[in-house]
């Protein structure tokens, strides 16, 4: 494979650290993003060990002007930005109706969707130029199916995840690029911990785990360019939504 270029948000923890892994050994150059620059450093020297072409550049999402510059960074240095992996996103305890407070609410906003806007704008003149160019979101099943345990914030903003990933399709297929909508069930990460009711380790144990989008993931990316999986719904055999918590 030619070299190419991946630019990973909330490339430090989770599913976006589990999606670079699988990225690099795919052949990909990636460069991942995320809020703390220590946690992102930390990565870096994990998965790129034995010379393997991993970079770290601090973003918060929630920022465009901030989103712009280290896209203009990644191009400036590498010349193109193949995919990009849009896998930043939160939840808080106060999720419900009755808990949710309106800063709570704008800060999941912020971050789950226009986060992934800005960063989507940030490359697009690029992929354009290039005729060329992935998009993985990664949404959730509660963007598919509304669910009670992730709130309001959330689940409507992995809704518009999903809306927004079928809008850039029909806008952007003229132009060579294509988005995919990862909505995974339950995969056991570190937002576990802000359930108001973290899940046991058992229960995580039979959940998603992290290499499992981070496969998914390298697979949708590692698609030819003529075919879009315009999205993914993926779930643990054991799905909780399914039989009830």
């Amino acid at each position: 494979m030619t070299k190419k270029i991946a630019w990973v948000t909330g490339g430090g923890t989770g599913i976006g650290k589990a999606g670079a892994e699988s990225l690099l050994a795919d052949g990909w150059t990636v460069i991942i993003s995320g809020r703390r620059a220590e946690v992102l450093n930390d990565v870096v020297k994990e998965l790129g060990a034995g010379g393997k072409p991993i970079e770290a550049m601090a973003l918060d999402v929630s920022n465009a002007a901030d989103a712009r510059k280290v896209a203009d960074a990644i191009l400036a240095k590498h010349g193109r930005i193949d995919l990009l992996v849009n896998s930043a996103g939160i939840n808080l305890p106060k999720r419900s109706w009755q808990d949710v407070t309106e800063e709570g609410f704008d800060q999941i906003v912020d971050i789950n969707l226009k986060g992934l806007m800005y960063c989507i704008r940030a490359v697009l003149p690029a992929m354009r130029a290039q005729k060329d160019g992935c998009i993985i979101n990664v949404a959730s099943w509660a963007g598919r199916i509304v669910s009670k345990m992730t709130g309001p914030a959330y689940t409507s903003t992995k809704h518009a995840v999903l809306a927004l990933t079928h809008s850039f399709n029909m806008d952007e297929c003229v132009n060579g690029l294509r988005a995919c909508c990862l909505s995974p069930g339950e995969v056991a990460t570190d937002i576990m911990k802000n359930r108001p009711v973290p899940p046991s380790a058992e229960v995580m144990a039979r959940m998603l785990q992290p290499e499992d989008l981070g496969k998914t993931i390298a697979f949708i990316a590692g698609m030819p360019p003529h075919v879009c999986m315009n999205e993914v719904l993926i779930s643990p055999t054991w799905n909780r939504s399914l039989i009830g918590y």
